[in-house]
């Protein structure tokens, strides 16, 4: 046989034979007086065996190692540890697919990837449809990552389940298509800014760089009257720190 013939039989490419005969995988057939290599049946056999190993997810290094040995002893170790492997990554696989489904039945618990401090505060309010609070719940979630969230997300805790914080998430919904000089802006940032307890404003964190880009940020993930919103809340919540922190 041909290369190209040999290839198709197995179900290779001719581009794949070369590469095992340029890393020694498989050996060099005989050559015509033309040059053409001449492959037997045996060296289909060996070709079918290296694509059906590779295909179990062995390494080209396995499965020369396989190869080598004629009694087959070491292609059964290999097939073993291939074997432990592969559960080992299916048991990954289940494990994360179980937290998934967790984390799209709903409020994060304390078996999810986030802090045991933020779960529970995302566990005491009840599950709300405001867009404005799952926004926020995101960047609390992503505060969390920081490792900046700790007193603050205890300090949150009286506010979770307040049915008039609820009502301000619904009011500041609203104002998605609104103008930024919208009359309603102003009284709602007032409102928001009146709710933050002090012990809030006592555990969040000095300002600097990171804190000053991420607000930045924030306000870009809003809608422009939302964000205007946001804004003010943050400038007075920014003064009454000021005021607590003295000169």
């Amino acid at each position: 046989m041909r290369i190209g013939e040999m290839a198709a039989l197995v179900g290779v490419t001719t581009r794949t034979v070369r590469h095992y005969h340029h890393i020694g995988l498989l050996p060099e057939p005989v050559r015509r007086a033309n040059g053409y290599r001449v492959y037997s049946v045996r060296d289909a056999v060996v070709l079918a065996r290296v694509r059906r190993l590779t295909e179990l997810g062995l390494g080209l290094d396995e499965v020369r190692d396989a190869l080598a040995d004629s009694a087959g002893h070491e292609l059964m170790e290999v097939l073993a540890e291939l074997d432990a492997d592969l559960a080992r990554q299916e048991q990954a696989i289940r494990e994360r697919r179980h937290r998934l489904a967790r984390l799209l039945e709903g409020p994060v618990s304390a078996d999810e990837p986030v802090s045991p401090a933020l779960a529970e505060l995302l566990g005491t309010g009840p599950v709300t449809g405001s867009p404005m609070a799952a926004r926020d719940r995101e960047h609390l979630v992503l505060l969390d990552t920081t490792g900046a969230g700790g007193e603050l997300h205890a300090a949150l805790a009286p506010l979770a389940g307040d049915p008039a914080v609820h009502a301000l998430y619904e009011r500041l919904d609203a104002l998605e298509g609104a103008a930024v000089d919208d009359p309603r802006i102003a009284p709602l940032a007032a409102e928001m800014a009146a709710v933050v307890p002090e012990a809030v404003l006592a555990a969040i964190p000095s300002d600097g760089p990171v804190l000053t880009g991420l607000g930045e940020a924030l306000l870009d993930d809003y809608a422009p009257a939302q964000a205007e919103t946001v804004r003010r809340v943050m400038e007075a919540l920014a003064a009454r720190v000021a005021e607590r922190r003295g000169p």
